[in-house]
């Protein structure tokens, strides 16, 4: 038997990716029972004697019978046939009537077995179909979470078809009743739990057994169980319906043990589904104040957690012999809503018997947290995906040299000025003089080769963070636009990871409007010996600047801030195309002759864009007109 004060002064331990094996810990071999014999009797004479001759008949999973089609064996490691003649409606009658009799659900059974039987109907109510699943009792099939099971907590059990849910179910059930004496009932809705018939399988050990009449009926069933036979525990099979999870949580909070199984591979799963969430405390939409949606960087509308779990363990039936456990599932569900993997407890059991248990502390690109991807990927930055690619969404445009224009003057008006022309420019005529066309400037500024990354063309390799920590350099923001500073890490190709526990950063990125009216911040900040970098604004070229003295990289080792997918939002040609306007504007007209120009009119998200380019070159702008015809205007130093 399990040791659970042993097993829980070892996980104490650091065990962070490092297995442990509990040592001294004899669980013996698991002790089958399947009854196959009772099994291969309800099957005609030729596909009884092809599955008593087969090799593979110990890892039998169901035989499957099909109307017109050839009788199907399935085993652990595949399928095979085991007649080359088609199912006959005799074959299915001559099944038929060797089983029990067909309940609501489609489902019977052979008395005092654990196998079951489940009908296909055709739309006249005829079975045209079986699937006969093998039912197993294994002794020991829950040795992996004993400790879990005498701690009285109410547990999950959640996997995908076939993985042992009720297998594990029936031996908690048994283990429960005769090993903890326990008063154990089982709400056994298809029979699958402790078998057809009247009298129980002994698989279930003392535990006592409630039939459901009608599957819709098991609700009811459960709060009858709770009133009229006084139990310590209950075992519940498949929750499904909004009614069961309400009667699991009634029966919760009498103090009752549950041990039940739903649908679902996953926490994230259950919190997807709106149907079965409360089990886990449900999930509610919540409204956060100014000063809370700063500090978690977040929207001010958030999901959170309803209530308490019902059940306060969770364990994931990953395979057989390899289950995640969340011991605390409120903990897990917060962390999961707050866009966090929380810690996974990974448990294994060998053939010998022995359990090892495994922590593991997730990595940032951990693939149910924020998927990384492009250049950034290798160095865990959160990295948004954006459709375009190629030279513009790359944004290697090249800048115009000034001199190459100083030499030839064009007395031609450039596109720009002709496609304003219809309103009444503030700006003399000649202003749009430029000595090249706007198209031909465009196409001047194309790169001659192909994209590359941007980490690879400017070699970014700084060696450490402010004060010397390892990277990835973990940043919590606070008041910062995190959809701008993903944009600029992903542009930059630094090493720079977005965390919104304060706990786990190397420095704090914040307003100084914020800061200063955040003492609470300032505090923890100081506590926890963590540099605060503050800005004044949260433009683009303001975060790309802090990133630079956050990372010592000097000028030259920075891509320019001038390239312009910095300042693109999801790298379209339009945006581009007009980034790439008032840059030759700023480039070619106003900072060598000294003029303001006027832009061409472009919609509110675009102009934002325009005016943090301009901002760059330390410069003014302004917006002016009525839309659609909205446009900025430059204006000198």
């Amino acid at each position: 038997m399990v040791n659970s004060n042993d097993m829980r002064i070892a996980q104490q331990h650091d065990l962070r990716e490092v297995p442990l094996v509990m040592e001294n810990v004899d669980l013996g071999r698991k002790q089958i029972t399947d009854d196959f014999g009772d099994l291969l009797e309800i099957f005609p004479d030729e596909i009884r004697q092809r599955l008593e001759e087969h090799p593979e008949l110990g890892n039998l999973v169901e035989v499957v019978m099909d109307l017109g089609r050839k009788p199907e064996a399935r085993f652990a490691g595949g399928a095979q046939y085991l007649s080359e003649k088609p199912v006959a409606k005799a074959d299915l009658d001559y099944s038929i009537s060797r089983v029990g009799r067909f309940s609501g659900d489609n489902r019977a059974g052979i008395e005092q077995t654990l196998h079951r039987i489940s009908a296909i109907r055709n739309r006249n109510d005829d079975i045209i179909g079986l699937t006969c699943r093998v039912g197993r009792a294994i002794f020991g099939s829950v040795n992996t979470i004993r400790d879990l099971v005498e701690t009285g907590k109410s547990i999950l059990m959640l996997g995908c078809p076939g993985v042992g849910k009720t297998t594990a179910l029936r031996e908690i059930g048994r283990v429960l009743a005769d090993d903890l004496g326990k008063r154990v009932v089982i709400i056994d809705t298809s029979n699958e739990i402790a078998g057809d018939g009247d009298i129980p399988h002994p698989a279930i050990g003392r535990a006592r057994r409630m039939q459901v009449a009608r599957p819709e009926l098991q609700h009811q069933v459960m709060i009858e169980a709770v009133e009229n036979h006084t139990p310590e525990v209950i075992v519940i099979d498949e929750i499904g319906t909004e009614l069961e999870t309400r009667a699991a949580r009634t029966i919760a909070e009498r103090g009752v043990q549950l041990v039940g199984t739903a649908h679902g591979n996953q926490l994230e799963n259950l919190i997807k589904n709106p149907t079965l969430s409360d089990l886990i405390g449900g999930i509610q939409s919540v409204t956060l104040g100014d000063d809370e949606a700063r500090r978690r960087s977040s929207q001010k509308t958030v999901l959170e957690r309803k209530a308490p779990p019902t059940f306060e363990i969770a364990v994931e039936m990953l395979e057989r012999k390899r289950w995640v456990v969340h011991e605390w599932v409120a903990d897990a569900v917060d962390s999961l809503l707050r866009g966090r993997q929380p810690t996974l407890q990974i448990r294994t059991i060998s053939d010998s018997g022995k359990v090892t248990i495994t922590q593991e502390t997730p990595s940032p690109s951990s693939p149910r947290l924020l998927p990384t991807n492009g250049a950034n990927a290798g160095k865990g930055a959160i990295a948004p995906h954006f459709g375009n690619t190629g030279w513009r969404a790359s944004g290697k445009m090249q800048v115009v040299p000034l001199e190459s224009h100083s030499k030839t003057q064009s007395k031609t008006q450039s596109k720009t000025q002709a496609k304003t022309n219809g309103s009444n420019s503030l700006v003399p005529q000649e202003h749009y003089n430029l000595e090249k066309s706007f198209e031909q400037l465009l196409d001047e500024s194309l790169p001659p080769s192909q994209e590359i990354v941007l980490s690879e063309a400017y070699n970014l390799n700084p060696i450490a963070g402010p004060n010397g920590e390892d990277l990835p350099l973990h940043i919590y923001p606070y008041g910062v636009s995190r959809q701008r500073l993903e944009h600029t890490i992903a542009q930059l190709g630094v090493p720079i990871v977005l965390t919104k526990d304060i706990d786990s950063a190397d420095v704090v990125l914040a307003l100084r409007s914020h800061v200063k009216n955040h003492s609470k911040l300032r505090q923890m900040a100081k506590t926890r010996q963590v540099p605060v970098y503050t800005i004044n604004s949260g433009s683009i070229p303001k975060i790309a600047q802090v990133i630079q003295r956050m990372l010592h990289i000097d000028d030259g080792g920075m891509p320019e801030l001038t390239d312009l997918s910095l300042f693109s939002h999801n790298g379209s040609d339009d945006e581009i195309e007009a980034l790439e306007e008032a840059r030759l504007a700023v480039e070619q007209i106003v900072i060598p002759k000294g003029q303001p120009v006027e832009l061409l009119p472009r919609s509110p998200k675009v102009r934002k864009m325009q005016h943090e380019l301009i901002e760059h070159y330390r410069l003014k702008s302004s917006s002016f007109g009525d839309e659609p015809n909205r446009r900025l205007r430059i204006y000198p130093a």
